[in-house]
């Protein structure tokens, strides 16, 4: 009989759980960059996660005193917390390596750019936040990519209508 080799971390895929997106930054934003963070939350608030309960629409990230902190996020308290709950929009602190932040401070200040929260997930148990820099969208590029997303999804549906007219009923 024989053994087989245990698999190494690398090859192991990661099971990643979206719990939320923010589909709204990518219409408001261009996004330039983009890293994942780590999150640090209390006890209540990973239970609350595990529940599949957040928002993150209207939260963004400010560099602050050398560290980067997430304002704006709601983790609804946890049913079975009672007064050991949290505030459910409390600011929340941002794992990062020392040169990422370091990164992520000299955009912000020297270009002017937003942090903003694209989705929260859990990967192989641990809550994480996918940040970006963004600049801020005009209206006329609003409607420039509306137009575009339009045209697409027109053209999909016409070669999907072309595809399938051969294939009626003899």
């Amino acid at each position: 009989m024989t053994k087989s080799k245990p698999k190494s971390k690398e090859a192991v895929e990661p099971t990643l759980k979206t719990l939320s997106r923010n589909r709204q930054a990518l219409h408001e934003y261009e996004i330039l960059d983009h890293w994942e963070c780590g999150l640090v939350l209390t006890g209540t608030e990973t239970k609350s996660l595990r529940e599949n309960a957040c928002q993150i629409h209207q939260a963004f990230a400010r560099f602050e005193d050398g560290e980067i902190w997430l304002h704006g996020a709601e983790i609804p308290g946890y049913a079975l917390g009672h007064q050991f709950n949290h505030k459910p929009k409390r600011i929340r602190k941002l794992l990062l390596h020392r040169r990422e932040i370091a990164e992520i401070a000299q955009k912000v200040v020297e270009k002017g750019l937003t942090l903003v929260p694209l989705e929260i997930y859990f990967k192989n148990g641990i809550a994480k936040i996918q940040i970006a820099l963004a600049k801020g969208k005009k209206l006329h590029d609003k409607r420039e990519a509306l137009k575009k997303t339009e045209a697409k999804r027109d053209m999909d549906r016409a070669m999907k209508g072309r595809s399938n007219k051969g294939r009626g009923s003899r």
